[in-house]
């Protein structure tokens, strides 16, 4: 029970200070006059303001409160290097006993787990909630577990009490860790790009490296193996060997004594692009549709085309005089013999054998086609001929056969049940809702995929693989009937872009294709195939264990799944002969970045409250008492503030001078004055 006396004025206190000002002057007066009863009188003016001030006495029961000790234990993954978790659950241990011994004290232990993804340790943010259900007048003081490694220390936190950070780690400590300045998204196949590496030792290592081996492995193949300095930026050139997602892989091997090999390696993964996608285009005999294909492959920016244009055959006999010809003789030799290789693909429409290139020019590119190249053919009623294109050494990768017929009738193009599943006509615009063509050129024993037909069924749209290149055989010249409208027109330039690309290797139309991307921890694997099952596909994971995976058809010749990965690293995929190669998150964490236990990111949230550092590798401090304000740490103790917190539970007030009673007093004090002067007189 405590006891106060507090004040409630009846009138505003600066009309309270005029009354007493005019209750001052009236006893001067009374002085400066001879009166008797000034005394009397200044009394009971003193007795009026006193009641005026509304004086009581306020009695409560208060019921004193504990003091509340916040511990943060840093449990994330760096804490579990070296002998850190042991170090700090018995320092823990230790100072929780000696806090449930202290008097009129609780204890509230909280667990600083690793943020959410890569976020690393939130001790900032653990310790913001846990304030936010205490109420801060009681808290004495917060305890932090921790590496000092946080990575939320620009959180904006007021402190009610000192906080430590009870440091674990040793001096000795050292860690290897490999890091990648800069990684590009994209490049370009084939082109070399620079990535910047750099290798430090961290902390005390216990001999200055000079020199460290180093592997890179590409999309999981074997590893290459180089000696690299250490401490120094490394300029590294890469060659990108495919399009699509490359997967790089950079680790060192563990040194002795190092604190973890988890920031060891370097995972990047860089999308392979074309810069210019390079086109040779043959035309044989001019026809309406000539200009299709030129005008499909020039509307794309990063196509570069060679069009060769066959304008005055040999057996034209027109009189006109060879000196006097405008026209400027083309390079076939140096375009077919030597830098046929520069070419991505080889297109012949309409074309037919004139003797303009020689049959070693057609097996020169019948070579290419083997070696990796693309040819199109777009047939017209040449290729039925004795001319054709197939009775040439190009014949011997063309994937049909022609029967020497060419049916003129009105027919509507098909996608076949295997086309339904191409990536090149699986979902083509307008849905089979298109224009007839009248023109198609009979084929037989077609070797690959039929993905398109027309009359009767017949092979339309032919794509075979030859070895390591790729051929597509269009069994008709009457594309162009589409881009010009005809009875609705059709999806002829979306059709001859997919076949383009296709042929050019673009890994979005592959046929027989496994992919998968990530979101965090999940990742999304889709396949897609020509068949109508697939077994499953097996997943290794970082450490080596095996999971199998059954996708689900979502589509025509499209299955997915979703997997969601154990542990961050390198996954591989299997399923068939596909594979494929993912990473998941970063190959070093951000917990493992900076490995060295350290206090400097701290240090300036402490001093708000006049906390300090204490090493755990130097024993557990001890724990004294300090006022608020005063410096909370020093040498082997660390501070807590007593907060004297109680709880109000009954409040009584009892007027000091009741109405009756001032009634009482200023009546006796009048008359008192009154009798006293009237005597004198």
């Amino acid at each position: 029970m405590t006891s106060t006396i507090v004040f409630d004025p009846m009138i505003p206190a600066v009309l309270l200070g005029v009354v007493a000002l005019l209750s001052l002057a009236a006893v001067v007066l009374a002085v400066a006059r001879g009166l008797q009863g000034w005394a009397l009188r200044g009394a009971a003016l003193m007795v009026i303001l006193a009641a005026l001030t509304g004086p009581s006495v306020r009695q409560e029961d208060r019921a004193p409160l504990s003091d509340i000790v916040l511990m943060l234990e840093d449990v994330s993954a760096s804490q579990k290097l070296g002998d850190r978790a042991v170090q700090t659950k018995t320092a823990a241990d230790t100072l929780a006993a000696q806090i449930q011994a202290r008097e009129n004290t609780e204890l509230r232990r909280i667990p600083v787990k690793d943020g959410i993804g890569d976020a690393g340790t939130q001790l900032m943010t653990a310790l913001s909630d846990a304030l936010a259900e205490e109420p801060r007048s009681r808290i004495a003081g917060i305890l932090a577990f921790s590496d000092g490694r946080i990575h939320d220390a620009d959180l904006p936190v007021d402190l009610p009490a000192p906080m430590h950070l009870l440091m674990s780690g040793k001096k000795s400590d050292w860690d290897r860790r490999l890091s990648i300045r800069n990684a590009p998204a994209f490049a370009i196949i084939g082109e070399p790009i620079t990535l910047t590496l750099r290798i430090d030792d961290l902390g005390n290592p216990p001999e200055n490296t000079v020199l460290t081996p180093l592997e890179i492995s590409i999309d999981g193949d074997p590893a290459q193996t180089f000696r690299v300095p250490v401490g120094q930026d490394l300029e590294l050139p890469v060659t990108l060997p495919h399009g699509g997602r490359n997967v790089i892989r950079f680790s060192l091997p563990e040194a002795a004594g190092e604190l973890t090999d988890r920031n060891n390696a370097a995972l990047i993964q860089i999308n392979g692009v074309r810069d210019r996608l390079r086109v040779l285009l043959v035309s044989g005999e001019p026809h309406q549709g000539g200009r299709t294909w030129r005008n499909l492959l020039k509307s794309d920016s990063s196509v570069d085309l060679v069009h060769f244009t066959i304008l005055r055959p040999p057996e034209k006999q027109d009189g006109v005089p060879v000196d006097e010809l405008s026209l400027i003789a083309f390079p076939t030799r140096e375009l077919f013999m030597e830098k046929i290789e520069d070419f991505d693909l080889i297109i012949f429409d309409r074309y037919k054998r004139r003797g303009i290139l020689p049959a070693l020019y057609l097996e020169n590119v019948a070579n290419y086609v083997r070696n990796g190249g693309a040819v199109l053919v777009a047939a017209g009623a040449d290729f039925a001929s004795a001319d054709s294109l197939y009775r040439s050494p190009l014949g011997e990768v063309l994937p049909a056969t022609p029967t020497a017929r060419v049916i003129e009738e009105p027919y509507l193009p098909r996608v076949s049940d295997l086309g339904q599943r191409h990536p090149v006509t699986a979902n083509l615009p307008g849905k089979g809702d298109w224009g007839r063509w009248l023109r198609q050129i009979e084929v037989s024993e077609p070797q690959g995929n039929v993905v398109m037909t027309g009359q009767d069924d017949r092979p339309l749209l032919i794509l075979n693989r030859v070895k390591e290149g790729r051929v597509a055989l269009l069994a008709s010249d009457h594309a162009w009937l589409w881009s010009r409208g005809y009875e609705g027109g059709g999806p002829q330039l979306e059709l001859l872009r997919r076949l383009a690309h296709w042929m050019m290797k673009e890994p979005e139309l592959e046929e027989e294709a496994l992919t998968a991307n990530a979101e965090g921890q999940t990742m999304r694997i889709v396949r897609r195939t020509l068949a109508d099952e697939i077994p499953s596909v097996t997943i290794t994971t970082p450490d080596g264990s095996t999971t199998e995976l059954t996708l689900s058809q979502t589509s025509e010749g499209v299955f997915e799944g979703t997997f969601e990965g154990p542990e961050i690293g390198l996954y591989r995929l299997e399923n068939g002969d596909q594979k494929s190669i993912i990473g998941l998150g970063p190959a070093a964490p951000r917990e493992f970045v900076e490995t060295i236990a350290s206090a400097e990111v701290v240090k300036p949230i402490l001093s708000a409250m006049r906390g300090g550092v204490a090493r755990l590798e130097e024993g557990v401090p001890r724990l004294r008492d300090v006022r608020l304000g005063r410096p909370a740490a020093g040498r082997g103790w660390v501070g807590l503030t007593p907060r004297n917190a109680y709880e109000t539970r009954d409040i009584r007030q009892t007027p000091l001078l009741p109405a009756w009673l001032v009634l009482l007093l200023t009546a006796a004090l009048i008359v008192a004055a009154w009798v006293r002067e009237g005597r004198r007189s």
